[in-house]
């Protein structure tokens, strides 16, 4: 493949706000000045460690290490290559690429070719929709209430009866088979021909969290389909079920804002809640909403407090109780509050509003009850309350969920809706809960005891790590000024002040990169940063993405000159006590004496211009 021109990769990334790509992905928030945090895409936390500084376009994770610029970003959280970001980034801001063997190249790697083809499809079943063949189609979603607005709105699109149309349609626009079948838009018979994966049903696009489709579920419109009821997009490159949300990329903005979030079962319930003004809605796609689907929801929702909400709507058959008892098992991964919405007659949100309109959708999540009280009351169904075997059977089932509430504050209050519930005595049911407890706790010593391993040793220096001295206290802050404000700080000081060797040899470490990198070149900062050796690269990145002790960008301005100064007085008094020393060494009125004290003079007036300015 054709290498990118160098120049461009560096113009792309300098266009790119590295907040904007990856606050699609992550709730972000400011974090002092210039800086903003957010719960790290690449591993499970409870708090936020993931710092960006856009600034300087980089990010790096307090707690796994994890840190880059906006192309490594993309190559970790999407898997794909260098050229693949960089092209992804370029068509973001509309920068026509140049290759090193000349000319503007088209897109050809693997993964933006899946992209390209998915979009394709997306807007030929969009089109036929329009279609007299379509019409069952068109009927089917005016029956649920959906009129060709929403229709639009949702990209809902019709893929026609045939074997080939869709293949015949894509291969014309120079899609070849074989990014067909590995967009999971075209399946091989036995024969090994090819046809269309998606006939004769009505489709719905499914797009990642930055809005590109990566595959479609597909719902049976006729009577001699064989097929399943509902036919989603296969495994593919760029289509993992178990961590695609249908509606993410239209909801995600009013999550972030809200961190309240609706679970609901499927496309029409999503595309109901929406028009019914829940905007927050979303559904998993061919699978049982599960725990990455949770991690993909705590990024965008910010889900760092129990401030939160989750709701979940479940149908008040076996099937939905089987779901929300599953959904309760990975109910501990949230911070925020979780809830169950059901729906009077047993309706789903679709057929809610269809049949009582946009405010019985509404007041259906307003009126939800909290996703304990659900599990408890769906335990309690199991026993007969009217024995004393059943109350004692329906405590035990029931007291283990009480002693899983994580908040201390709302214990209490449970084990007095369970005493009520079953019409037993408060102490019973709290020692009932507490004996719960401590099972669950001596069962997850003795798993953790299973599980465990040697820890590694701990090779890279953070942050954290650093001595708390007055001199480290300084070399730390003066290189957190370095990368994050040098070109705010007054030239001279800042040559100056970044020749002077440090004392801790890790700071020193990234002093000695930044002070050999040319300092004239755009993202200057991240070069530095990389070029920096092991096991000190990590503690770069931290001094780089790391809070900025500063109120305001002025003050953070301000005080960097002020550190940058800082170096250079605490050089000038280590000179003057050796120098102190020097003349007690040697006669007052000789040459060397009278050289050292002119030198004492000036280190005294470069002391006092430095201190003054």
């Amino acid at each position: 493949m054709a290498r990118i021109r160098q120049a461009d990769v560096d113009e792309v990334k300098a266009r790119v706000n590295i907040a904007d790509v990856i606050g699609e992905r992550v709730a972000l928030k400011p974090a002092g000045v210039g800086s903003m945090k957010g719960l790290c895409p690449f591993h499970d936390e409870r708090s936020p460690s993931f710092n960006v500084r856009p600034q300087v376009g980089y990010y790096h994770c307090f707690g796994c290490g994890e840190s880059g610029d906006v192309y490594s970003f993309l190559r970790a959280l999407d898997h794909v290559s260098f050229t693949e970001a960089v092209e992804r980034m370029a068509a973001r801001v509309g920068y026509t690429l140049n290759y090193e063997d000349g000319g503007a190249a088209p897109e050809t790697t693997g993964r933006s070719r899946l992209y390209a083809a998915n979009a394709a499809a997306a807007e030929y079943f969009r089109a036929q929709l329009m279609t007299p063949e379509a019409e069952i189609g068109r009927r089917f979603l005016g029956d649920r209430g959906f009129d060709a607005g929403a229709a639009a709105h949702f990209g809902v699109g019709y893929a026609p009866k045939g074997w080939s149309n869709l293949f015949d349609h894509l291969t014309a626009q120079k899609f070849s088979r074989d990014e067909l079948e590995k967009a999971g838009l075209v399946s091989t018979n036995q024969r090994g021909g090819v046809y269309d994966r998606f006939r004769g049903r009505l489709v719905w696009p499914i797009r990642d969290v930055t809005g590109q489709v990566i595959g479609f579920g597909a719902r049976k419109l006729y009577d001699d389909d064989q097929g399943p009821k509902y036919l989603n997009t296969p495994e593919t490159m760029i289509y993992k079920k178990s961590q695609v949300l249908y509606g993410l990329d239209l909801a995600k903005r009013d999550i972030s804002r809200s961190h309240r979030v609706v679970v609901v079962e499927g496309y029409t319930d999503v595309m109901a809640c929406h028009l019914a003004g829940v905007t927050t809605a979303i559904a998993s796609c061919g699978t049982a909403f599960g725990s990455d689907h949770i991690t993909v929801l705590r990024r965008v929702m910010g889900d760092d407090s129990s401030s939160g909400e989750v709701v979940f709507t479940f149908d008040p058959d076996a099937a939905g109780q089987k779901a929300a008892l599953r959904a309760f098992a990975d109910e501990k991964r949230f911070a925020a509050q979780t809830y169950v919405a059901v729906a009077p007659g047993g309706l789903d949100p679709c057929d809610l509003r269809l049949q009582r309109g946009d405010g019985a959708v509404r007041a259906l999540m307003e009126n939800k009850n909290p996703m304990f009280e659900f599990v408890i009351d769906q335990r309690l169904a199991d026993f007969d309350l009217a024995s004393v075997e059943g109350r004692a059977g329906a405590l035990r089932a029931a007291a283990p969920i009480v002693a899983d509430i994580r908040d201390p504050s709302l214990r209490p209050g449970y084990v007095r809706v369970l005493a009520r519930r079953l019409g037993l005595d408060m102490p019973e049911v709290q020692a009932a809960v507490e004996r719960a407890a401590r099972g669950a706790d001596r069962a997850e010593q003795r798993e953790n005891a299973r599980v465990a391993e040697p820890a590694p040793i701990a090779v890279s220096v953070t942050m954290a790590s650093l001595p708390n001295t007055r001199d480290v206290a300084l070399e730390r802050g003066a290189m957190m000024a370095f990368l994050q404000y040098g070109h705010r700080i007054e030239p001279d000081v800042f040559l100056r002040a970044l020749q002077l060797p440090f004392g801790h040899p890790a700071l020193e470490a990234v002093r000695s990169s930044l002070a050999s990198t040319d300092l004239s070149q755009p993202g200057w900062a991240v070069a530095a940063v990389e070029a920096v050796r092991e096991p000190f690269r990590s503690l770069a990145a931290e001094l780089l993405t790391a809070e900025f002790p500063a109120r305001t960008e002025e003050g953070a301005v301000a005080s960097a000159n002020d550190l940058a100064r800082g170096l250079l007085v605490r050089q000038l008094e280590r000179e003057k006590d050796d120098l102190l020393r020097g003349i007690q060494r040697v006669p007052a009125d000789s040459e060397e004496g009278r050289r050292l004290r002119l030198r004492l003079r000036e280190l005294d007036a470069d002391r006092q211009r430095l201190i003054a300015s």
